[in-house]
């Protein structure tokens, strides 16, 4: 790192198959929306001579004209991976989306990456949904560097956000988050601004110009090594506490000087292990230039200190029916496992699938077992059959280019696997196995949609379908109560992705619909109703008459029906057909056109016509006396009530809580939750919280998550109760 020799890899820059687990590197880059993770992926394949100085790959194109609606929206939205080599390693670049929406192509990299890059941009900091995911690597123990970007900005200070990741992400100790290099600057412009024009490396003591586009490397003058001396030596005792040789710190404080090979080879193992994570600068090259400001050092990193898939293991796998399995952590001769990180479509080529290979060895036209996901409670169907794989390619840009096999450790992506969706698992045909499935953000935004005319009708099955195939955090439901289809979202922008990619790629047009939630009705009090159907028409007639009383029963009853007729007044045969006939009406419902609910019908009294009386006409009886009964009651309007948990940071419980009493919430109570984070835990009615995944958001700057689950109906207030009433019946 710093003190290596390098020469520019030509075409040797085009990554190819991985023959060793140990030459691939796999690296999720991180960070928020417009920290330039993009930019640095490309200009770290134009070091590695992945692409040309024009930013174009051989076989033409960009690396950033991947998505159409990335363009559109200029912004990323899914996941994508640019495999590069350098030094001989194959290093597997993910990039992923940096909003929040789009988390769960962020959790697809985590999974499919053995190390991270942490994105920051010197002009905007940490964002608080960074901080999370920092967290969440820390908890799997997910090695991680620090890359700071935007240098070129006016108020940018490499110094100042190297402090800042210090105590956002060091914790307890701080100093296992520091720079391995402090940045040159050239001249001060008209401005006042001095550009970031090199590096000066901490440990080999060397200079590193970049200002002409090429790496040149120098001696310092005499003047400049002590202008780095307090941050050189705080790096090495860094290093030196994270050390495997425990004489190391001894030998340093007795005035030793040691080699900086060795402290080299600590650093790497530390990096390694996840236990000291450097922070480095980086920034595009300049126009016709090859090489941008530290993207070699920061390829040294990711080649030399980041580990290897050997070093990574294999997730949780057992076999189909949950008997737990022991692989050989990462082992191109065992048994195949491998993992979709991600499904996409090609128009040209097809349904793709991006593959994790974690054991064994994935070849083309190769037969495999795709073993099903447990995710069927969001439209996806548990898979247990057996598919012949296309083609084998690694991709690069629209480019996807062929490969003969994938070994354990490696990425690639999968043509023409029909029915695998993201989270399955392929295996051997003859050794069908399942990867324990990473956790998934649960969607929270309800889109309700319906088809924009006949033809789109006819194809929207088929489109949502494919739909969610590709994305498992979307979850598609079909309302039985509200007869809603109803696509639920992490967030605008992505149910906007949901709607550009059913248009797009599936030629279906569909438009928004206001959500509706599931209401119900009942009595508020207790009332009787005659039911009276006779008409003569010629031929036999109809005849029925029924007496009822309803009353009101607690929460969660149903409807109960109980037949008190003495005497005969009402055939027994045709008593069914008065509860029939009740169960009906209440289903449609008595007053707004929901379903009646929590209460007890009680059969009194009827007469009956030996001739006339029919099945018929008891169920009309019934239904008309219900209808009677409910004229003359109180009706209440039941609204279904969600418990939500809320885990916010602790400056932002105060907005929060108030923001749930508005929506009519009832704060249950709090607690702890880890250090500077609380759960709120509230009842809140479900018909208050149809935004309330993008409200929150905005409310605590992206830092909060939220759960509910029904809970049960409750009685609407009446205020509220009459004005959904109007504006029902102005919609209508």
């Amino acid at each position: 790192m710093g003190d290596k020799a390098h020469t520019h890899p030509g075409a040797a820059g085009r990554a190819q198959a991985a023959d060793h687990p140990a030459s691939v590197r796999n690296v999720v880059l991180v960070g928020h929306s417009g920290s330039g993770k993009t930019t640095l992926v490309e200009a770290l394949a134009l070091t590695a001579g992945a692409v040309n100085r024009a930013g174009r790959v051989e076989d033409g194109g960009t690396l950033s004209d991947y998505d159409e609606i990335e363009h559109r929206q200029q912004r990323s939205v899914q996941l994508s991976l640019v495999p590069v080599e350098w030094g001989g390693i194959k290093v597997n670049l993910l990039d992923t989306p940096g909003y929040a929406d789009f988390v769960g192509e962020l959790r697809a990299g985590l999974r499919a990456a053995d190390a991270a890059l942490f994105v920051v941009s010197a002009s905007d900091g940490v964002d608080g949904s960074t901080r999370m995911v920092w967290d969440e690597c820390a908890a799997v123990g997910m090695p991680r560097a620090i890359v700071v970007t935007h240098l070129e900005a006016a108020r940018a200070d490499f110094e100042e956000m190297t402090r800042v990741c210090a105590e956002t992400f060091g914790g307890d100790d701080p100093d296992a988050v520091l720079p391995l290099y402090l940045p040159l600057r050239g001249p001060e412009g008209p401005d006042g601004h001095a550009p970031v024009t090199g590096l000066t490396g901490l440990l080999s003591q060397k200079l590193f110009d970049y200002s002409t586009g090429e790496r040149k490397e120098s001696e310092p003058g005499p003047d400049q090594l002590p202008l780095i001396a307090d941050a050189r030596n705080r790096l090495i005792e860094g290093i030196i506490a994270e050390s495997e040789d425990e004489t190391l710190m001894d030998r340093y404080l007795g005035g030793e000087d040691i080699d900086t090979g060795t402290l080299i080879e600590d650093l790497e193992r530390a990096v390694a292990r996840g236990v000291f994570f450097p922070v480095l600068a980086a920034a595009p090259a300049p126009e016709g230039a090859r090489q941008g400001l530290g993207t070699v050092e920061l390829l040294d990193l990711v080649t030399g200190g980041f580990p290897t898939p050997l070093e990574h293991g294999t997730p949780r796998v057992t076999t189909v029916d949950g008997k737990p399995r022991e692989l050989t952590p990462c082992d191109p001769a065992a048994p195949l496992v491998a993992e979709v990180v991600k499904t996409s479509s090609d128009p040209y080529v097809g349904r793709l699938s991006l593959v994790r290979v974690f054991s064994g060895t994935l070849r083309a036209d190769q037969t495999v077992h795709v073993s099903g996901h447990g995710l069927a409670d969001r439209g996806h169907e548990d898979h247990d059959v057996d598919e012949r794989i296309g083609a084998l390619t690694t991709p690069f840009g629209k480019q996807q280019r062929p490969v003969p096999h994938v070994i354990a450790g490696d990425l690639a992506c999968v043509a023409k696997l029909g029915r695998a969706e993201t989270g399955d698992t392929l295996s051997a045909k003859d050794d069908p196995l399942l990867v324990e499935p990473w956790e998934m953000p649960d969607p929270l935004l309800p889109l309700a949609i319906r088809a924009h005319s006949k033809p789109d009708e006819d194809k929207l099955s088929q489109g949502l379908s494919r739909l969610v195939a590709e994305d498992p955090t979307m979850r598609l439901e079909q309302n039985q109560d509200t007869h809603q289809v109803v696509l639920w979202c992490l967030g605008e922008a992505h149910a906007d992705v949901a709607l550009e990619r059913l248009r797009s790629r599936y030629g279906v047009q569909v438009d928004v619909v206001p959500h509706q939630v599931a209401l119900r009705e009942t009595f508020g009090s207790r009332a009787s109703g005659r039911g009276r159907h006779v008409k003569q028409s010629g031929g036999h007639g109809q005849f029925a008459i029924c007496e009822i009383e309803v009353e009101p029963l607690p929460g969660g009853s149903g409807v109960e029906f109980v037949d008190k007729v003495v005497g005969g007044a009402v055939p027994r045969q045709f008593i069914p057909s008065v509860e029939k006939g009740v169960r009906a009406q209440a289903a449609r419902g008595v007053a707004d056109g929901h379903p009646l609910v929590d209460i007890r019908v009680t059969l009194l009294d009827g007469k009956a016509h030996s001739v006339d009386s029919s099945d018929a006409a008891f169920q009309t009886a019934g239904a008309l006396a219900l209808r009677e009964a409910a004229a003359d009651a109180v009706i209440h309007l039941l609204e279904p009530v969600a418990e939500v948990t809320v885990l916010v940071g602790d400056d932002y419980v105060g907005p929060v809580m108030s923001d749930l009493s508005g929506r009519r919430g009832r704060v249950l109570g709090t607690e702890q939750s880890s250090a500077g984070r609380t759960l709120i835990r509230a009842d809140v009615p479900e018909i208050e919280i149809g935004r309330y995944a993008v409200d929150l958001r905005s409310l605590s700057h992206g830092t909060a998550r939220f759960s509910r689950r029904y809970a049960r109906h409750e009685p609407m207030p009446p205020q509220v109760a009459q004005r959904l009433r109007q504006e029902t019946r102005m919609a209508s």
